[in-house]
């Protein structure tokens, strides 16, 4: 009985251990640079929204260290989902590709998506806001870790960018976390 308790008691501290681990790797992440992330702030006539877009500015991810020239390409699928293409020019000068899939999660305004690059793991991706041309975005999750400034344009005004630094300020966002991506 006394192996059987002490097992019971080590098996206990590896779960509490596996946890710890678990929560550091999560305060690793990105700082939260909005505590109190918006609701989306209109629908999303997806049909506009497909087509490719380029990133202005983020807040750095491990999995986007070290890209510069970041364009996402979204296309419509057979089953009425999305395809999602993400490209970037790495330090060394290679490119890299990600496919995903992305699914309208909330019907209504189609503005807030599920989108998964690893199999069955998928991640939240809410259009916070739009230009009515869908000429640029603004796209981050609940948490307030991400935050994505997207445009049409690979190398848009720079009037334009500060208006769209000023939209995320207004959003609540921390816009000094913010990364510029470098564009060609």
């Amino acid at each position: 009985m006394k192996t059987a308790t002490r097992l019971a008691a080590l098996a206990g501290v590896a779960a509490v251990g596996l946890g710890l681990a678990a929560a550091a790797r999560l305060a690793s992440r990105h700082p939260v640079g909005n505590p109190g992330v918006p609701q989306p702030r209109k629908p999303v006539d997806l049909s506009k929204y497909l087509g490719r877009w380029h990133e202005l500015a983020r807040y750095e991810q491990r999995y986007q260290k070290g890209c510069d020239g970041v364009t996402a390409d979204y296309t419509l699928r057979a089953d009425g989902d999305i395809q999602v293409t993400n490209r970037c020019r790495r330090d060394d000068g290679a490119m890299s590709e990600a496919i995903g899939h992305a699914k309208v999660v909330d019907t209504t305004t189609r503005a807030k998506l599920k989108v998964s690059f690893f199999g069955p793991f998928y991640g939240d991706y809410w259009v916070l806001d739009h230009a009515d041309d869908y000429a640029w975005a603004i796209v981050g999750e609940p948490s307030g870790r991400c935050l994505w400034i997207l445009s049409r344009e690979a190398t848009p005004p720079e009037d334009e960018i500060a208006r769209l630094y000023d939209r995320a300020r207004e959003l609540g966002y921390d816009t000094t976390l913010l990364r510029r991506t470098q564009q060609p």
